[in-house]
């Protein structure tokens, strides 16, 4: 998956972030109950679908399910999804709610500078019904093996949340940066600065910025690389502490700080003629600098939970 998400997301970051999501979030619905399992997979073994993890929603309970309000932000896959998951307070704890994409209104929010192909638009619940079968409490959705996952020897199914989402972004974010290195390198191959007519390929400097862009590009795989390995580790041995899980974190936050770190160096060094609306170079500069604010993998959040953890701590994020 990895692989395959990088070598979109080099083409165009939007797309691969959408594709990530559809690959990874089938594995949420292998956490859910049997019988909405056999509803979604039984035709064609796999689904398009946003999950939108933050509990927006309103819920009460009635016979036989529940009834479901309220809008969802960020409903990134939304716009060719066949379901959704959303989430929701209840009477007691909060809830995950599966649905049809037909039971939801997508409301077009989305007019953002970065990230715009991703149509991330809000998605929006009127009193919709949803049975029993298609919930799943929040809480133990988010942390690891469930009764549905326990149905496959597989342990990715079993997986928490959040490592599965630190995997997920890891292609889009190193893809992008590659896209942006292939554009940065072709401007420094072919520039001739305006008044002084110097040559960028001949000149030291530029040597300088292309070679700290091709260290952190590689930097930056290596890192991806080296989580799904971990991940995949941890997973085998189907252990997942706080320890382990702020170890992907940090690492993620900076894959995710020094790509950010990187794409903005490059687009300064690349001249103002860049910044022109056809130049692929400032799309993958807005995408990575959208993409890296994301708030799993906030820098600053990660870097406090790691040192409150170094002191023995208690987490004060909700995303640890």
């Amino acid at each position: 998956m990895l692989e395959v998400v990088e070598t979109i997301s080099s083409a165009c970051v939007s797309t691969g972030w959408i594709a990530s999501f559809y690959i990874n979030h089938n594995v949420y619905v292998a956490k859910m109950g049997e019988k909405i399992q056999q509803e979604i997979f039984g035709e064609r073994g796999f689904t398009l679908l946003p999950a939108i993890n933050a509990a927006t929603m309103k819920a009460n309970r009635t016979e036989g399910g529940w009834i479901v309000s309220g809008k969802a932000p960020w409903g990134s896959g939304i716009m060719h999804a066949d379901w959704v998951l959303v989430s929701g307070i209840g009477e007691d704890a909060a809830w995950m709610f599966m649905l049809p994409v037909e039971d939801v209104e997508v409301s077009d929010v989305w007019h953002f500078t970065g990230m715009a192909a991703t149509g991330s638009n809000d998605v929006i619940l009127n009193e919709v019904f949803v049975p029993d079968y298609r919930t799943i409490e929040q809480a133990q959705f988010a942390t690891g093996p469930t009764p549905g996952s326990l149905h496959y020897d597989n342990p990715l199914y079993s997986l928490p949340v959040l490592p599965i989402a630190y995997n997920t972004i890891s292609g889009v974010v190193t893809g992008g940066l590659a896209g942006a290195y292939n554009e940065f390198s072709e401007t420094i191959e072919k520039r001739v600065r305006n008044f002084s007519g110097a040559v960028l390929k001949a000149k030291q400097h530029s040597h300088i910025n292309l070679g700290e862009a091709r260290i952190a590009l590689q930097t930056a795989r290596d890192l991806a690389r080296f989580n799904v390995d971990r991940t995949l580790e941890w997973a085998d041995r189907e252990q997942f502490t706080l320890e382990q899980r702020l170890d992907l974190k940090g690492r993620v936050a900076f894959l995710s700080r020094l790509s950010l770190d990187t794409v903005n160096a490059m687009m300064t060094s690349a001249g103002s003629s860049s910044f022109h609306l056809d130049r692929p170079l400032q799309r993958y500069w807005r995408d990575l600098n959208t993409l890296c604010t994301h708030a799993f993998w906030d820098w600053d959040a990660t870097r406090e939970l790691t040192g409150r953890n170094e002191l023995g701590l208690e987490p004060n994020h909700p995303l640890a």
